[in-house]
């Protein structure tokens, strides 16, 4: 089935070329079309994967309220960089500053009482020392004794419960200034913050949403998602060099390929890979770093990432320019030792920058045609020369002028 319809991509191909190539028919009746050809050729090359990436920041801390309140002032330049302990936010103080007087002002109280409690302590203790030996003596009844010996007890338990009473204020206190100190939102780390989500007069608290984030973005994060077939296949890799997967993975030198094409001129290396496959896409997350000097990157944004995967030994190489593909298939123009050409079916690997891997199809030192392919059909005779492609550039400006 897969052999019928590669004949009938061959046919349609040599159907539309002499559809597009009636006139050059006509005129070259007396010779052959020039043609420029490219020698397949046979290495060993490191095959590429790419896959879509997006970017996050190494640290993304959400700023929150930590305490209920009117927020009075935003601190920082919505964009900017920050430091870590900077102010970014101030909410209104009074309410805290007047909770933590209250609090000083019941500690002081709970001191004093303290001391009443342990001025009491000492005068009953001075009853039941001197009521002792009297009462021995039957100077005194054995009820004043006990009276005293109670008092002395309630004493006691006054100075334990005024001891208690002064932590609680204490801890009171303490929680009055941390309250207070929430006032001033500082940022936890040095990056970048966001552009505010909250308006100066708003009410903010602790189950709000987020005031702002502040990202780590020097170095920037890249994740991808690799499938979990090329997870199994790098672990089967390592597993036959005797090595685990973060020896393999942190081996690998990373390149990203921004949105406007521009390759990024730094290299990433491997920081983390997820601990499961997600159920939902069967792929797992990676993550690589990148240095980013100057800021360039920022979360959110896409790219491509790709590293070597592999070395592939003795393959064969055509450019990308000489393979059409038509109907799911791929064919090339092979010249053959008469100079004629015959259009050949051909089952195609992993590009390799603008060159392409062939499995099938072809042999070394098969002649393609790679520039002039809309000019040919099958088994007609044509005039190759090599392909050069400092030539062809000259001579398309050459036509581009003279057409002018």
């Amino acid at each position: 089935m897969k052999a019928k319809l590669l004949r009938f991509a061959a046919a349609l191909w040599a159907v539309t070329n002499w559809l597009a190539g009636c006139e050059t028919k006509k005129q070259a009746a007396s010779a052959p079309p020039a043609v420029e050809f490219i020698q397949v050729v046979q290495k060993d090359v490191p095959v590429t994967k790419e896959w879509v990436a997006t970017l996050d920041g190494f640290v993304n801390a959400q700023i929150r309220a930590q305490v209920k309140g009117l927020l009075i002032q935003q601190n920082y330049t919505n964009g900017a960089f920050v430091r870590k302990d900077s102010a970014l936010f101030e909410i209104d103080p009074r309410p805290f500053q007047a909770t933590l007087d209250q609090a000083t002002a019941n500690l002081e109280q709970a001191k004093a009482n303290l001391q009443r409690a342990q001025a009491q302590l000492g005068k009953t203790e001075l009853d039941v020392a001197r009521y002792t030996p009297l009462a021995k003596e039957s100077a005194i009844s054995q009820q004043e004794l006990d009276d005293a010996v109670q008092g002395n007890l309630a004493s006691k338990a006054q100075v334990e419960q005024g001891k208690a009473a002064i932590e609680s204020a204490r801890a009171a206190v303490e929680s009055a200034k941390l309250d207070l100190s929430f006032a001033k939102i500082v940022s936890p780390i040095d990056g970048v913050a966001a552009i505010a989500t909250a308006q100066i007069g708003d009410f903010v608290s602790p189950p709000g949403e987020p005031l702002t984030t502040v990202s780590t973005i020097d170095p920037i994060l890249v994740n991808f998602t690799a499938s979990e077939q090329e997870y199994l296949n790098a672990m089967k890799q390592a597993a036959a060099l005797g090595a685990d997967e973060h020896a393999i993975l942190n081996k690998l030198e990373w390149q990203l390929r921004l949105s406007d094409g521009s390759i990024y001129p730094h290299k990433g290396r491997f920081y983390a890979l997820d601990r499961q496959v997600d159920v939902r896409t069967g792929a797992i997350l990676v993550k690589v770093q990148f240095p980013n000097p100057g800021n360039l990157l920022r979360p959110g944004g896409f790219g491509k990432i790709s590293t070597v995967v592999r070395i592939q030994r003795n393959a064969m190489l055509v450019p990308q320019r000489a393979v059409n593909e038509l109907q799911g298939g791929y064919l090339v123009a092979v010249i053959g030792d008469n100079n004629k050409v015959s259009i050949r079916p051909i089952k195609v690997g992993p590009k390799v920058d603008t060159m392409w891997i062939v499995n099938e199809g072809l042999k070394p030192g098969d002649r393609i045609v790679a520039e002039g392919v809309q000019k040919v059909r099958e088994g007609m005779e044509v005039h190759a020369k090599p392909f050069q492609p400092e030539s062809s550039i000259t001579e398309k400006a050459d036509t581009a002028r003279s057409s002018q």
